[in-house]
């Protein structure tokens, strides 16, 4: 299968955050940020299933050696696995359904043995296991995958107010500087859409041109404080570029 070869400015794309409270938020962008879909992917009766199993293996640890929990150990895994391949299916029929060229996620920095708790464990396999099931899907129907920094893309707000604070109520919302109440993760998931135009828009230009952007837009400079109002100031001073 060939892979597609649209150029930037004509390409959608579907940038995916990964997030704890919901499994997953797709946005479906154009390269000067019209946002033409929103996702949201959640299953929460498997999630609350594979949980309780979790809390059943804590309690017969207690009672017994980690060496005879091995058997209900392994059947939650199995229950993880499987949901991470609901998780990649969905997330890539939504891409196809949109006619997505490109499906974006975050580089998943942690490298090697994972430390912590079990629901920490299994919620970092799974994001791992869902990247490369979309990356074989997405390339088995022509679409290609792509990744970007993570630091900061739920910290920051994506109209660039600034950091946000976790709701204390509801933490799949945060509270942006000016008090406008959001959800954490579809707001992080427009800032890694984002990310990528940023860094595919600039690529190819020329030194002096870039660096008059640069100008222009200061806060492109440093990828890892990218937000999606910076993508829409790029595309402006991009057009009046192109006007002058």
């Amino acid at each position: 299968m060939t892979l597609t070869k649209t150029p930037v400015k004509e390409q959608i794309i579907c940038s995916v955050d990964l997030g704890i409270n919901t499994d997953a938020v797709c946005t479906i962008m154009q390269a000067d940020g019209t946002v033409l879909g929103r996702k949201f992917i959640n299953h929460p009766s498997e999630k609350d299933r594979m949980y309780r199993t979790l809390g059943r293996i804590r309690r017969f640890q207690r009672e017994h050696s980690s060496a005879q929990s091995r058997g209900r150990w392994a059947y939650t895994k199995r229950l993880n696995i499987e949901l991470g391949r609901k998780i990649a299916g969905a997330i890539v029929k939504n891409a196809e359904e949109n006619h997505a060229d490109v499906i974006v996620f975050e580089y998943l920095e942690m490298q090697g043995k994972i430390s912590g708790k079990k629901k920490q464990k299994l919620h970092l396999w799974r994001k791992r296991d869902i990247q490369k099931r979309c990356e074989n899907q997405a390339h088995r129907k022509g679409m290609r995958v792509s990744r970007v920094c993570a630091w900061n893309t739920s910290r920051l707000a994506y109209d660039g107010s600034g950091s946000v604070s976790r709701d204390l109520k509801n933490h799949s919302l945060c509270v942006f500087q000016t008090g406008k109440r959001y959800n954490c993760d579809l707001s992080a998931s427009y800032n890694i859409g984002a990310r990528y135009f940023i860094r595919e828009l600039l690529k190819p230009l020329p030194v002096t041109e870039r660096s008059l952007l640069e100008a222009k837009v200061p806060s492109v400079k440093r990828r890892t404080s990218c937000v999606y109002a910076d993508l829409k100031e790029l595309h402006l001073q991009m057009e009046i570029l192109k006007a002058a």
